[in-house]
């Protein structure tokens, strides 16, 4: 049986670097399945917000993951994510989930919950995962590790145009600062901390288009997966 690992992509990197369009789009047009790993941490911390659960009682806030129902479901350009059966695809990315997350994606016993529940997402290998510890926790033996970075001012006026969309208005020098709080936490936190992996391929995608990222990924990708096969045969 082939190693699941040699068809796992993991990317990782700071918020507005362009993961989940990425990610989403590689996954199709490989025929992968696409595992939007930060959306799993802001479902949990909008059922949290909704059931008015304290932010800093880490037990509380283990025993809502372990009991919260997750699913994420492919649909057209975007993943539906619906806890206990409500979707809540859109609640998720408003300011009130992105400023509350780096108090529940810190908690060691929710991110244990998660952790299971994403490697169950990649036993059968064959997926595109982002986040923030893909390659350096969640699936440390991925065949293909992806760094994804952009310039701040770049993830600020990306992350501007996502929440125009979505009808909430913003500034973009107080985007810009939050995502530079957002990078100071994750990058400084005690449990994975987001770093590149040894092992990972830095994507700069300050100036590249959608499509030039995910052609340069798809071609890091089959290099790595070929030299990964090529290694598992020399062992037999």
């Amino acid at each position: 049986m082939a190693d699941p690992n040699t068809t796992i992509i993991a990317i990782d990197g700071p918020a507005g670097a362009g993961k989940s369009t990425v990610a989403r789009r590689l996954a199709e047009r490989l025929s992968y399945v696409y595992l939007d790993t930060g959306a799993m941490y802001r479902a949990i911390t909008w059922q949290a917000l909704n059931e008015k659960v304290d932010l800093e009682d880490a037990d509380a806030l283990t025993e809502l993951a372990g009991r919260t129902s997750l699913e994420l479901v492919p649909d057209a350009d975007v993943t539906r994510v619906l806890v206990n059966g409500r979707d809540v695809t859109d609640e998720i990315r408003l300011p009130v989930v992105t400023n509350a997350v780096t108090h529940v994606d810190k908690v060691p016993g929710v991110r244990q919950v998660m952790l299971q529940l994403q490697r169950a997402f990649g036993q059968n290998g064959r997926i595109v995962a982002e986040g923030r510890d893909i390659g350096t926790v969640v699936f440390p033996d991925a065949a293909c590790k992806i760094y994804l970075d952009a310039s701040l001012e770049e993830r600020a006026r990306r992350r501007l145009q996502d929440l125009r969309r979505r009808g909430v208005e913003a500034d973009l020098e107080e985007v810009k600062k939050d995502i530079a709080a957002r990078d100071a936490k994750t990058m400084q936190r005690s449990i994975a901390p987001l770093r590149q992996a040894e092992d990972a391929v830095r994507v700069d995608t300050t100036n590249l288009s959608i499509d030039e990222v995910v052609e340069t990924i798809r071609t890091i990708a089959e290099s790595r997966q070929r030299d990964a096969l090529a290694r598992t045969e020399g062992k037999r």
